[in-house]
């Protein structure tokens, strides 16, 4: 990026300390990450499936949840310069990795996501501006921009009293 246009840049720690020498199914998944400059640290650890505690968090839910943030972000900002009022948001996202079948692939990826955000507004905006607005959203959402997983949007428009 030689041609002085401004780089973005973001640091992350992960750490993990425990011992491999149990074996696959005995070792500790749990480790934490700190994304600087946060202060918050998240306690993480793999999927269940894979011997993971079910009542931390892991990365595979963290795609999913940086995808769904990243659209709601995306839609506020496309939302308030187009002079629509957003007074609530919600997403019931979901992710989709099938585990590789007989005479398939081995590679495991988030091969599908869907947003299902319910966005409440007050005023009079039509439902197909709305929609081109989420559509603009997903265009401009960086996230879905730095992933392969096929991703789309079944937005729900409500209309505040």
């Amino acid at each position: 990026m030689s041609d002085g246009s401004t780089v973005h840049r973001y640091a992350a720690v992960c750490t993990w300390e425990g011992s491999t020498g149990v074996g696959y199914a005995a070792y500790d998944r749990g480790h934490h990450v700190h994304a600087l400059p946060s202060r918050d640290e998240l306690r993480l650890t793999s999927d269940p499936a894979f011997g993971g505690d079910p009542a931390s968090l892991n990365p595979e839910q963290l795609l999913l949840a940086a995808a769904s943030s990243c659209q709601l972000l995306a839609f506020l900002a496309v939302a308030a310069r187009a002079r629509v009022d957003v007074v609530a948001y919600r997403d019931e996202a979901s992710a989709e990795m099938p585990e590789p079948t007989t005479g398939g692939s081995t590679t495991m990826w988030i091969e599908r996501i869907v947003l299902r955000p319910m966005i409440t507004v007050r005023g009079t905006t039509s439902d197909d501006r709305l929609r081109r607005l989420v559509d603009l959203a997903h265009r401009e959402c960086f996230i879905a921009n730095s992933l392969r997983s096929e991703m789309s949007i079944e937005p729900v428009i409500l209309r505040a009293a």
